[in-house]
């Protein structure tokens, strides 16, 4: 017992010695001090990367951000991947200028295509489809992505 005793002891006090050390060295400019501060030298080009950075990172999420209510045409529903990526090569294939969008909501891959601001412009595209893809296709509401005009651009 007074070994178990003597063992606890001397771990804590050699633990508590441990943080009493005085540490000062220097790391990448970095001095810690036993006061518990940490005294950085840092390249003050650093804080200009930063903010370029942060203009960088605004302007592509306000970017992202560019959404509005429309339409666009859903090619397929199933459960077998496979024929969810067959059907979206074809898409591409037959219909380059349209962006087509792969969607996974267990346990269905839906296949989406367009960008359609105005439901016109879908019922026209749908006629053209109906020959690629005979099960049928059909318009539904989503939120669609919207280009940037060049209005919009210069703001």
């Amino acid at each position: 017992m007074k070994k178990l005793l003597f063992i606890v002891l001397s771990l804590g006090w050699f633990t508590t010695y441990g943080q009493n050390t005085v540490v000062d060295t220097l790391v990448a400019d970095t001095v810690v001090v036993d006061t518990g501060s940490v005294l950085i030298h840092k390249d003050p080009r650093l804080d200009m990367l930063i903010k370029k950075q942060a203009q960088i990172n605004e302007i592509t999420s306000r970017d992202a951000r560019r959404t509005d209510k429309g339409y666009r045409i859903i090619i397929i529903s199933t459960n077998n991947r496979d024929e969810a990526i067959s059907a979206k090569t074809k898409v591409y294939t037959y219909f380059p200028e349209l962006k087509a969008y792969l969607w996974y909501q267990s346990p269905y891959f839906r296949v989406k295509a367009g960008n359609f601001k105005d439901r016109k412009d879908a019922e026209a595209y749908q006629k053209r489809m109906n020959v690629y893809f005979p099960k049928g296709v059909f318009i539904m509401k989503d939120i669609i992505e919207v280009k940037l005009s060049k209005m919009d651009e210069d703001f």
